[in-house]
């Protein structure tokens, strides 16, 4: 089942339709189907070719073996070298084709001049086939392709990050209704090919227990996995991880954990944000360098699942304790859920209309209320215009009172300090709300359905 990616399927069908040569990047994390991506638009007189660990050699002569299906014998010769093969290949070629490259930083890791050579031969304007160049070392693919000191920066036709998926696409995938997709996210988060694996097993418990806590399930080590692919060692970015789901939130706290300056954790917490595994907070209205109030959060579903409930009872699980483990997560679930659905609704406001105006992406506040106590808002965004303030409040759980929790959010409204005269929309993101109160609660009611239908 293929779900999304139609913008990305445009661009590169766009690309390949072209009549002159292009050079096409893809990259992005392990398993958001970059590989099942690109199968999907190649057309039939393309060459795919898969690169791994294998020494440079045999990598040549495994490329040139693929070849033989658009050039037949073009893999009986040996080649000495890439620019050798590439150029052989663009000789031979009697029409325009197309020649996709995955996993291409293996092969520049075996040849650093790699990327030079194939400078050269987009520079010289008479390559005869399209090239697609693949990667998951999302470091090393941005590094040669939108550094500016890369040989092939400025030089791409075009350049594809392929990202996590959304929530409406994995309801969709896994055919569930709205309340369960939040609890399938929680877990499995964006990731296709974690959806994949997800449906092939009838429940969630055991999908979970089977896949992640038991110690011979497929994704029982898959961090491990992710980072190999960005960094020499995964040691500290593990342990920044581990130490943040465990409830560390502030640079000082992670750092003072590690024995470590701050200063020195800098660097990889902001390499660990760009790759899409954590994320900054800031209160609402102020900035990294205005504030010290910064919390740093897992930014994917799967590794704040992991490294929250797994890494914590690694002990146990090697002991076979899946069952165990899993009693004590599906005690806690729901609360650990309610991180994910706050972050799903601060994600849907910039879909969604309050009273005909659209907003920014919101955040959270929080900080010292006008009486001088402590106080937080779980949602706040401000409107395009400028002009108007949302604050929200978000709860999961099956039984909230609308009343009570509509009365909690004037009181903060009337005690936060950054509305300054704007005019104020309020709105409750709940799991579950009787239609007949949408309309007497003098305020939004959002839930699921709403919040995942916008995001589609």
């Amino acid at each position: 089942m293929f779900v999304n990616r139609e913008r990305e399927i445009l661009r590169l069908k766009q690309a390949l339709g072209r009549e002159r040569a292009c050079l096409v990047v893809v990259y992005g994390r392990r398993r958001c189907g970059k590989t099942t991506l690109l199968r999907h638009v190649l057309p039939a007189n393309a060459i795919y070719f898969a690169a791994d660990q294998r020494d440079q050699t045999l990598q040549i002569a495994a490329l040139a073996r693929q070849a033989d299906k658009l050039v037949p014998g073009f893999g009986k010769p040996a080649y000495p070298d890439w620019e050798s093969l590439f150029t052989s290949l663009n000789l031979a070629l009697q029409e325009r084709a197309t020649l996709c490259i995955d996993e291409f930083p293996y092969l520049v890791k075996n040849c650093p001049e790699l990327p030079s050579i194939i400078q050269r031969l987009v520079d010289a304007k008479s390559l005869r086939y399209h090239l697609i160049l693949c990667g998951s070392s999302q470091q090393m693919m941005h590094g040669m392709v939108l550094d500016g000191a890369s040989p092939l920066y400025g030089r791409s036709d075009e350049v594809l990050r392929v990202k996590p998926m959304g929530i409406s696409h994995l309801k969709a995938y896994l055919d569930v209704d709205a309340i369960d997709a939040v609890r399938e996210f929680g877990v499995w988060g964006g990731v296709p090919r974690y959806w994949e694996i997800r449906k092939q097993v009838g429940g969630f418990a055991d999908a979970v227990k089977n896949n992640i806590l038991d110690q011979f399930g497929v994704l029982h080590e898959e961090p491990e996995r992710l980072f190999y692919d960005e960094m020499r060692t995964s040691t500290q970015a593990y342990s920044i991880l581990c130490l943040i789901g465990a409830g560390c939130h502030r640079v000082s706290e992670i750092a003072g954990r590690l024995g470590k300056p701050a200063t020195h954790l800098s660097r990889l917490l902001g390499f660990l944000i760009d790759l899409g595994y954590v994320r900054r907070e800031l209160p609402f209205g102020e900035s990294v360098r205005s504030t010290k109030k910064t919390l740093y959060k897992i930014d994917d579903p799967f590794l704040n699942f992991f490294f929250t409930f797994l890494v914590p009872n690694k002990s146990r699980l090697e002991f076979g304790l899946v069952d165990q483990v899993w009693g004590d997560i599906i005690r806690q679930y729901d609360q650990y859920l309610s991180g994910t659905w706050e972050h799903l609704c601060r994600g849907a406001v910039p879909f969604l209309e309050f009273d005909g105006k659209r907003f920014s992406p919101s955040t959270r506040w929080w900080g010292a209320g006008l009486d001088g106590k402590p106080m937080e808002l779980d949602l706040v965004a401000e409107s395009v215009d400028q002009s108007t303030l949302l604050l929200g409040e978000v709860k999961w759980g099956d039984k909230v009172n609308l009343g009570a929790l509509r009365g909690e959010l004037e009181r903060k409204v009337g005690q936060a300090s950054f509305i300054k005269g704007r005019q104020v929309i309020t709105a409750l993101f709940v799991k579950k709300a009787r239609k007949e109160s949408f309309s007497d609660m003098g305020c939004n009611v959002l839930t699921p359905g709403m919040v995942i239908d916008c995001m589609g």
